[in-house]
């Protein structure tokens, strides 16, 4: 008997440590697809990522919902930008699943064409609160910041990781 409670022990264990691992592949993949659809230009799909009241924080822009996000992407400045040569980068996402929320943090580069070569033109840290919805995770809340020495930069790369 204790030899089968083991091993369904065992076998749940492996099953939270699995469903764990996947939660964190399909936030990772999550983050790693903004920068391709936002460079694409395709609004709907980057407004898909959030929850239809999902908050994106910008140093210079906040949007209170999926819609805004969605605008600012059919925006004539973003088209703008995409539209001259940009690439927006997300670094390797460190993801912590809670149940149904989670957070993750990354770096992110924008990289634009500027006369003839590809210039940095932005540096940022990305911390974001996502939630598990019937259609997946979404991002519930996401702020961005330049890493420009700020100590509120800095401190969002820490929070993400540790929590605290």
């Amino acid at each position: 008997m204790s030899t089968d409670a083991t091993a369904l022990e065992r076998l749940e264990r492996l099953e939270a440590r699995l469903a764990r691992l996947e939660d964190e592949q399909a936030i990772g993949r999550l983050v790693a697809s903004y920068g391709p659809l936002v460079d694409a230009g395709l609004p709907d799909e980057v407004a898909d990522l959030w929850t239809a009241d999902g908050v994106y924080d910008v140093d210079e822009l906040y949007m209170g919902s999926a819609d805004e996000v969605r605008a600012m992407v059919a925006g004539e400045a973003h088209q703008g930008l995409i539209g001259r040569g940009a690439a927006h980068f997300l670094g390797p996402a460190h993801v912590t699943v809670e149940g149904d929320t989670a957070r993750a943090v990354c770096h992110s580069l924008l990289v634009v064409h500027h006369r003839e070569r590809y210039v940095v033109a932005r540096a940022g840290v990305n911390h974001f609160h996502l939630v598990r919805t019937p259609e997946g995770w979404r991002i519930e809340h996401r702020t961005t910041r330049a890493l420009d020495g700020r100590e509120e930069s800095r401190a969002l790369l820490g929070r993400g990781v540790t929590g605290a």
